[in-house]
């Protein structure tokens, strides 16, 4: 509502505040959970019954298993299940073949430069390095899935699909990655897409800079499926995080005030950030000299103008150490199962204020002033 009230719309709701009235996005919990993962909805409603399917906030009832050793290995053979399907259609549409044991590792939405699918290429490009110059380092190996569509005319959205694309095809044919690191770029994707997808999620990006992002679903679908969320402080995530707590997220980044403090004020450059930071230099020299365009350094030129730009509104550079600091802390935390689980099933019991049913409700009392049942 801030970003609507004091930038978006500001005028218009200094004229007429008392019309904005905002309500909390919501998703169907019979989509999006009991059709979409019917083998996790099945363990729910085994354990807790299945008053949940009409009142999320049933999900709570979880809370006390988080840490029964059972349960968690039940919880873990559904995911186990859905990214074994995945895998499947990844290698049918892609003929990429990913292990399910990976840590997958998802972003799928509409492509855009504040949604940052960007900063989410220059981890993969900094991952890679790592492997192929520090074969001795420890590498959680990670299935990094990108989905999504670009608006016809958007040039530069759609040069960023061609970065994912290509660097997909350096990194899959590097014999020296081993199964460490697969990239794919799912085409087409559809709402049909999404159901296999999110179920078989472990980590969900939701990384557009902060301010930019009104609310979203797409966190909140992940969510309830137990996916955990790396994210910044924008849009919903924001929420997601009071009702899971902030030891079952992953948040970097700038705030949404601090974002506009560096849009006025620049306080570090890109060329600062990248002077004092090898892997990040490294990154983009490697796109530079043309390590994922057959050595064309022209391809991706844009892009990176727009990375070393100190006027770059959608602070990418500024975010990327941060955002690389907290993805070490996901690997660190994936390799223990059993505290993965949990922050999982935790994730899951804290959906209940995302349902559709729930904003209807609130929008039937406070907006339309109509009767609704209980």
């Amino acid at each position: 509502p801030q970003l609507l009230k004091k930038k978006v719309s500001r005028s218009f709701h200094e004229m007429t505040p008392g019309k904005f009235n905002p309500k909390t996005n919501g998703i169907p919990p019979r989509r999006w959970l009991l059709k979409a993962n019917p083998d996790l909805a099945a363990l729910i409603s085994e354990v807790i019954g299945d008053d949940w399917i009409t009142d999320l906030n049933q999900l709570r009832k979880l809370m006390p298993l988080a840490d029964d050793p059972e349960f968690q290995e039940r919880w873990r053979s559904v995911k186990f299940a859905n990214k074994k399907r995945l895998a499947a259609l990844i290698e049918k549409l892609c003929d990429v073949a990913v292990d399910p044991a990976s840590l997958f590792d998802v972003q799928v939405k509409r492509i855009h430069e504040y949604k940052r699918q960007i900063l989410n290429c220059l981890h993969v490009i900094a991952l890679y390095q790592r492997i192929i110059r520090q074969p001795e380092r420890r590498v959680v190996p990670r299935t990094i899935i990108f989905a999504g569509k670009a608006a016809p005319s958007y040039d530069k959205a759609k040069l960023i699909i061609k970065l994912i694309t290509s660097m997909a095809e350096v990194i899959n044919d590097d014999p020296r990655v081993g199964g460490l690191l697969r990239v794919v770029f799912l085409p087409n994707y559809t709402v049909s897409q999404a159901e296999v997808i999110m179920p078989a999620a472990d980590l969900s990006e939701q990384i557009s800079t902060a301010g930019t992002e009104a609310s979203g679903t797409g966190n909140m679908k992940f969510a309830l499926n137990g996916a955990l969320t790396i994210g910044t402080l924008d849009g919903a995530n924001i929420e997601i995080l009071e009702e899971v707590c902030h030891e079952n997220i992953f948040i970097f980044g700038l705030n949404a005030e601090e974002a506009e403090f560096e849009r006025l004020h620049i306080s570090r450059t890109p060329q600062q950030i990248c002077r004092e930071n090898d892997v990040i230099s490294q990154v983009l020299e490697a796109i530079s000299e043309g390590a994922f365009s057959n050595g064309n350094r022209d391809l991706f030129k844009p892009l990176l103008d727009s990375l070393l730009d100190p006027h770059d509104p959608y602070l990418v550079m500024l975010d990327f150490e941060s955002y690389l600091a907290c993805q070490a802390e996901v690997a660190e935390c994936f390799l223990e199962p059993d505290v993965w689980t949990r922050k999982s099933i935790l994730n899951v019991a804290g959906m209940g204020k995302f349902s559709t049913d729930r904003t209807i409700r609130d929008y039937a009392r406070e907006i339309w002033n109509v009767p609704v049942g209980d």
